[in-house]
């Protein structure tokens, strides 16, 4: 039995939570917010994480701190850093392990797919380069640190692309405008599985200082649209994308700037995660049952 600290409650910092108090071990999980819970053996505290003192002083004994806190998307280059700060001097001052989760944005537009997890970092975005410092940070700290990176969510309570810009539409039967080319395969990974690969790589016994891909579907915005809407039991509605100049109109300013992950095919390669941490994607029907998890 072990204790560790999950940073952030959002769907994947709580089932984070959960699949390790399941597990057996004593779990503390923090934001600013969160609020109390019944999983097993998981407490609840609120701490900022920006407060490496208070963070450490509820993470003392931790073998390891999950970095899962969010910052509002369009705050990224301004809230991050101190958040990631907070959580990586914390880690070190209680000399716990750092798993921080992360995403594909630093890989860049240039970047050929599938993407692996060794290539070079070379964001073509500020988001992009800021989850590239957030991980130089964290190589640079005095304890072992390992990404987790994920493509777009799928699952119930996520805020992504597909929720906010397609998912309302498909519930009301209604026209779908989109991002970029709707026929391009695209990685989409699983809330439960980007957490059932944090937990594995906890465990990881080969050195650290390395990033792992969570493993992911892969399927065009198009058919994940007619997928959605068939569960739902209604035909694919309409559907079109924005154009860039009317992303500008309607102020959708961060749309713009990461447009490019839809353009084209993305494709992440997983199998070294697959391999070695022994995760695998569950369904695409499994993704968006959870997703629709209010809905039928």
């Amino acid at each position: 039995m072990s204790t560790y600290v999950v940073v952030g409650a959002g769907p994947v910092g709580v089932e984070t939570a959960r699949l390790l108090g399941e597990d057996g071990h004593n779990v503390v999980l923090t934001s600013r917010s969160v609020g109390p819970t019944d999983l097993k053996d998981v407490r609840t505290v609120q701490a900022d994480a920006t407060d490496a003192a208070a963070l450490a002083r509820i993470s003392q004994g931790a073998e390891a701190i999950f970095m899962c806190a969010m910052a509002p998307y369009h705050r990224w280059p301004t809230d991050f850093f101190p958040i990631m700060d907070g959580v990586t001097r914390a880690a070190e001052i209680v000399g716990a392990k750092l798993i921080v989760l992360g995403n594909v944005y630093g890989y860049g537009a240039n970047a050929t797919g599938p993407l692996r997890f060794d290539q070079p970092l070379d964001p073509t975005s500020r988001k992009g380069s800021v989850r590239t410092i957030m991980w130089q940070r964290a190589l640079r700290a005095s304890v072992p640190a390992i990404e987790i990176r994920s493509s777009d969510y799928l699952g119930y309570g996520a805020v992504t692309y597909f929720s906010l810009l397609a998912l309302p539409s498909l519930i009301e039967s209604k026209p779908v405008t989109f991002l970029g080319d709707l026929d391009a395969n695209h990685a989409w990974a699983f809330t439960k599985d980007v957490a059932r690969t944090l937990v594995a790589a906890s465990s990881y016994s080969g050195e650290w200082g390395r990033a792992f891909h969570v493993p992911s579907q892969h399927i065009s915005p198009r058919e994940l649209m007619r997928r959605t809407a068939a569960m739902l039991g209604k035909e694919l509605p309409d559907v079109s994308t924005y154009s860039h100049a009317q992303m500008e109109a309607f102020g959708m300013h961060e749309l713009v700037e990461m447009s490019y992950l839809f353009q084209s095919p993305l494709l992440v390669d997983s199998s070294d995660s697959e391999a070695i941490l022994g995760v695998k994607a569950q369904s695409l029907d499994a993704m968006i049952a959870d997703t629709l998890r209010d809905q039928i």
